[in-house]
């Protein structure tokens, strides 16, 4: 890609949820862990888990039961860990907690009058009730699950579909994430993409990806952004 000219000309900016807004890896790993010792499996540190993070939460169950980012379990034997990942999930839900700076940068963005979007691979069953429950809810028009439409992140169709929301090229939606799956996604829509440095790229720093720049937080992409 041509190196970006900043500011950016921006119209609206769409927001990763686990690893860019909210530190949801505790709750997580947690669940997983739970889940297997009701299963009578062995534990899974929080380190592995957090770079299975990114999916959905039907691959952190597969990757939990393999040990594997790639392998796929038996089918009977993740159809019983499913839902006991879900029931444990369910109860530990609203103790993930805020990054630092996202409410200023969220407040900052909201002012200079951009538009807001959530997007993320997270089931809405988790999503809507998380967004509400921490108080983000009221900051986004859209917000985007991972089944909210027949594709998810890493493909653009849920980029695209937001820049038609906003009626605005995709060229002026800006994507806020922390991993590649967010880099490719707008990449193939054609936004620029901003990364936080402290996510969950599978365990990688994001520099080496294919982005626009590298944020601090959320309060720092002003600096390279400009309403249009």
């Amino acid at each position: 890609m041509p190196q970006a000219q900043f500011p950016l000309g921006i119209s609206a900016i769409l927001i990763d949820l686990d690893g860019t807004l909210l530190h949801t890896a505790p709750e997580l790993a947690e669940s997983a862990n739970r889940m297997l010792r009701d299963m009578g499996r062995p534990p899974v540190s929080q380190e592995l888990l957090m770079s299975y993070i990114g999916n959905g939460i039907s691959w952190l169950v597969k990757r939990a039961l393999t040990g594997d980012m790639h392998a796929e379990p038996d089918t009977a034997l993740y159809e019983q860990a499913l839902p006991i990942f879900e029931k444990h999930y369910t109860g530990l839900l609203l103790q993930s907690r805020l990054f630092d700076g996202v409410i200023d940068g969220l407040n900052a963005m909201r002012a200079a009058g951009f538009r807001l979007g959530c997007i993320t691979n997270k089931v809405a069953r988790y999503t809507e009730p998380l967004l509400k429950g921490i108080g983000l809810a009221g900051y986004f028009e859209i917000v985007l699950s991972g089944d909210t439409l027949p594709e998810k992140k890493p493909h653009p169709m849920p980029l695209l579909h937001a820049a038609k929301f906003f009626g605005v090229p995709p060229e002026q939606v800006l994507l806020i994430g922390d991993s590649l799956n967010d880099t490719v996604a707008a990449r193939a829509a054609g936004c620029p993409v901003f990364c936080v440095p402290y996510g969950y790229n599978h365990g990688e720093p994001v520099d080496g990806l294919d982005l626009d720049a590298v944020i601090s937080d959320l309060p720092a992409a002003m600096k390279l952004i400009k309403k249009i």
